[in-house]
């Protein structure tokens, strides 16, 4: 993975790929991979995350670990996605097409996880990852548009083969996007449950920090969310992602698919999230450092550093399989 940053290093003017990636070099710089003012919301979802401790437990027999998981009907090789980055060339300075973009993540993951597609402005943004697959294993995030754009979107996403998408309702507090042509909205319940009812497939909103917010998108009818804080873009000063995430699943109570994205980076780091409640875990700027370094050879050789990791990380911790890992497998310090 070295190699791999230090090629990505050469093409990009924005992101350092900086040896731990964790918010400290590039704060404030967005447009950009930086966390929004100071940049200590994207800060804090990497250090809360060392807060999270692992039980070792070697107690236990030597049958095979298997860490496959379920996405709405769909097996994947380990419960971990690409999450939904746009613009390239705005966000990391790379000279790489979205659909360039695109066909690294889905070529590199093949049929062992999911590549979450991103959104913009410009409708490129959304429509060129769609035509990087043909049988439906991305799915496409749109932003939370003003109510005709966001029905027109989602017209143009279902004439692909995607069978669910997924609307980043934190990109309402992207500035550039509320000023522009068209423009983000923030969105209640009521426009939540239009969205749901107009998509008639399954669709998951991203951007969910309280428990409040999580009962409001499963009373609209949601098939899931993302516990995430736009990778600490939008809002400066906020908790982290791996502190709400208890609180959120409880609420939910295993009544809609979990999953989470802010600040992971290891197998080990999945492991937590899956302690703590979640279904999946979303991982974003790795997984472009990996595609813009060395296309799918490099999302192939991350996807499986992630998948060695969190075998090895259940093995230790008396686990062979994901329905193992619980609450007890993890100490919380904070």
């Amino acid at each position: 993975m070295k190699e791999i940053k230090d090629k990505a290093r050469n093409k990009m003017t924005k992101c350092r790929a900086c040896k731990e990636c964790n918010g400290v070099v590039c704060a404030g710089e967005t447009p950009g991979c930086g966390g929004k003012g100071n940049g200590s919301t994207f800060i804090r979802n990497v250090s809360m995350l060392k807060k999270v401790l692992l039980n070792m437990n070697v107690v236990a027999d030597n049958t095979p670990v298997d860490c496959s998981a379920d996405f709405f009907g769909t097996r994947v090789s380990l419960p971990v996605y690409v999450a939904p980055i746009g613009n390239i060339e705005a966000n990391y300075g790379a000279k790489m097409s979205e659909l360039e973009y695109t066909k690294a993540l889905v070529d590199g993951c093949g049929k062992d996880s999911i590549v979450f597609s991103g959104d913009g402005a410009n409708l490129d943004v959304l429509m060129e990852p769609l035509q990087a697959v043909s049988d439906g294993w991305i799915v496409p995030t749109i932003k939370p548009w003003q109510s005709d754009e966001m029905k027109r979107r989602i017209d143009m996403v279902k004439t692909s083969n995607c069978s669910v998408c997924c609307s980043d309702i934190d990109a309402a507090g992207l500035i550039s996007l509320k000023k522009g042509t068209p423009a983000v909205e923030f969105k209640n319940e009521e426009h939540l449950k239009e969205i749901v009812d107009y998509a008639k497939i399954p669709v998951i909103f991203k951007g969910i920090m309280t428990k409040d917010a999580a009962l409001s998108a499963l009373h609209a009818g949601a098939a899931g969310i993302v516990v995430s804080n736009h990778g600490g873009r939008v809002l400066q000063d906020g908790l982290s992602t791996i502190e709400v995430l208890e609180e959120i699943v409880r609420a939910v109570d295993g009544r809609m698919k979990i999953f989470v994205d802010g600040g992971f980076r290891s197998g080990s780091d999945v492991f937590k999230a899956l302690a703590l409640g979640a279904d999946g875990v979303l991982i974003g700027r790795p997984f472009s450092i990996a595609a813009i370094g060395d296309g799918q050879e490099g999302v192939r050789k991350y996807l499986n550093q992630l998948q060695d990791e969190l075998k090895d990380t259940m093995m230790m911790c008396g686990c062979r399989k994901l329905s193992d890992i619980k609450r007890n497998c993890v100490t919380v310090q904070f």
